[in-house]
């Protein structure tokens, strides 16, 4: 079998637990599939994107930047979406800002950051609120520091905050199950607010071990590596 053959199976499964889990949950449409492709050369990029992907997240700033340049120099690739899930360096935002969404924003040294570089290329840079979801040792705002947070974006003219991020904590269906429950209610509260011009729509939260009960849970977007691409290389 071949490799594009292999993803298009793996593919075909993947979108078939989607569409089932999707039935169980309250949103009226699948979420957005974010192909995570870390690690993996642009051919795997390629490969998915002509199996019908659009969407694809990477960790590292300077492996995003190389990527990114590859793929825009080819025509073919102009209507590809580049999310930026790790954890961003200050000194790495050059690479990433105007192209991507940022999933992992979490601070408010970072957020002045971005707002500074998005200011000085005159670009409004979209991103998520990553939420730590109980685990000391993950990036994320606390809950009871979100609020603040927003409101500190709110007042950032170049930034537009999208909704939120978590990554479910250790410990087993349960437990994630209930940490994605967590962070859509904590994503109706901040909504009731109603601050000008951040209606957080997205909950991105779900990956290849838990994306179905994340689904559930109402996760607009969700972030699936190893069941797409397979085990990482080396």
């Amino acid at each position: 079998m071949s490799a594009r053959e292999a993803m298009a199976q793996r593919l075909e499964g993947l979108r078939r637990r989607i569409d089932a889990a999707t039935a169980r949950a309250p949103a009226e449409s699948a979420p957005r599939l974010i192909a995570v492709s870390k690690r993996h050369p642009s051919a795997a990029i390629e490969t998915a994107y002509q199996l019908g992907l659009r969407d694809f997240g990477e960790n590292y700033a300077q492996e995003f930047r190389d990527k990114e340049r590859e793929l825009a120099a080819q025509p073919s690739y102009a209507d590809l979406r580049w999310h930026f899930i790790g954890s961003l360096q200050r000194n790495k935002i050059k690479y990433v800002i105007g192209r991507a969404l940022i999933h992992t924003v979490d601070r408010v040294a970072l957020v002045d950051a971005l707002e500074s570089k998005a200011a000085d290329a005159g670009c409004l840079q979209s991103l998520l609120v990553e939420v730590n979801a109980g685990e000391a040792a993950k990036a994320g705002v606390l809950p009871e520091g979100l609020s603040a947070l927003l409101d500190h974006i709110a007042g950032c003219p170049h930034l537009r905050c999208e909704g939120l991020m978590t990554m479910a904590p250790l410990g087993g269906a349960e437990r994630a199950a209930q940490a994605f429950a967590d962070l859509a209610g904590l994503r109706a509260r901040e909504q009731a607010r109603g601050r000008e011009g951040m209606p957080l729509r997205e909950l991105s939260m779900g990956m290849s071990g838990d994306f179905e009960s994340a689904i559930e849970a109402g996760a607009t977007m969700i972030r699936i590596g190893t069941a797409i691409f397979g085990e990482r290389p080396g």
